[in-house]
């Protein structure tokens, strides 16, 4: 049972981490009907950008982060204004803006790379420190990006359900010729919802980066199909879908392993346990968890 409990505690960890991506991802995708491929460097941004406070400038975790989220926030309205709104006013549709968003990633990627080069980076922080409760062992990064995450999570799920501003982007993604007739400022809104992505980004990018002790330029593209496997198994278009499928993507992945789950099964084929999960997800409920159905 303690093996048990180690693993759960393990993948609340995980799927923390997946629940903020996804969160981004499905935020963009249901208003703006941008499939943002780009979300991944948006966290490797996020990630480079404490280090380059926490490290070159010697700022505390605290600061860093602080910075960390800042910045993204303004490279994603930035981005906004620079491409995003002049194609959506040349009328460009979802697939010409997926293929935009791939070549944006590449364009990231490879700014970050230029600025901070290909070696691994780490964050000030003490990685061995680590704590035992009931016999579960966990880091002091694990634990306070549990915690953290966690904390930005039933945040953002009440901001999204309990605030005009959630209420907003739902008439948003529903319609937005009526959300602008009644009375919604469309293009606010979007700035808006950009500065809260980028926010979830960097906040993503800053914990996935301390969990993992040290990353290079390629953290958030291996991370960047987990998060389209939980938006998808959460319901696309749904951030409470997207949280809830990251979460759940998390659990899968660290419970398989399990040693009483028929002798568990090798952790290297974890991926490969939660695709099949998707697949048995979308064949079950082609919408997801949370997604509602559409005719077409």
């Amino acid at each position: 049972m303690t093996e048990l409990l180690q693993l759960i505690v393990n993948g609340l960890v995980e799927g923390s981490i997946y629940a903020l991506g996804a969160a981004g991802i499905s935020l963009v995708f249901g208003p703006l009907r941008i499939v943002n491929f780009a979300q991944g460097d948006y966290l490797t941004f996020g990630a480079f950008a404490a280090v380059l406070a926490n490290v070159d400038w010697r700022l505390n975790m605290v600061f860093s982060t602080a910075f960390a989220l800042l910045a993204t926030a303004a490279l994603a309205v930035a981005i906004e204004f620079v491409l995003w709104r002049p194609m959506r006013k040349r009328g460009a549709k979802t697939m010409s803006l997926f293929i935009t968003s791939i070549g944006l990633a590449f364009i990231l990627r490879a700014s970050i790379l230029f600025a901070f080069g290909s070696g691994e980076r780490e964050y000030r922080v003490n990685v061995f420190q680590s704590y035992s409760i009931g016999g579960i062992r966990i880091s002091e990064p694990q634990l306070i990006s549990l915690v953290v995450a966690l904390s930005a999570i039933v945040a953002t799920a009440l901001l999204l359900a309990r605030t005009s501003f959630g209420r907003a982007i739902r008439a948003i993604a529903d319609n937005v010729d009526l959300a602008s007739v009644a009375g919604v400022d469309v293009d606010r809104m979007v700035v808006s919802i950009w500065v809260l992505v980028g926010i979830l980004a960097g906040l993503c990018g800053v914990l996935a980066g301390l969990i993992q002790s040290s990353f290079d330029a390629n953290l958030g593209f291996h991370l960047l199909l987990p998060l389209f496997a939980a938006v998808i198994i959460g319901g696309i278009g749904s951030p409470y879908g997207a949280l809830l499928g990251g979460l759940a993507l998390g659990l899968i992945e660290e419970v398989s392993t399990w040693s009483g789950f028929l002798g568990g099964v090798n952790p290297i084929w974890k991926p490969a346990i939660a695709f099949s999960v998707l697949v048995a997800v979308l064949l079950w409920r082609p919408q997801g968890l949370l997604g509602r159905a559409r005719t077409l």
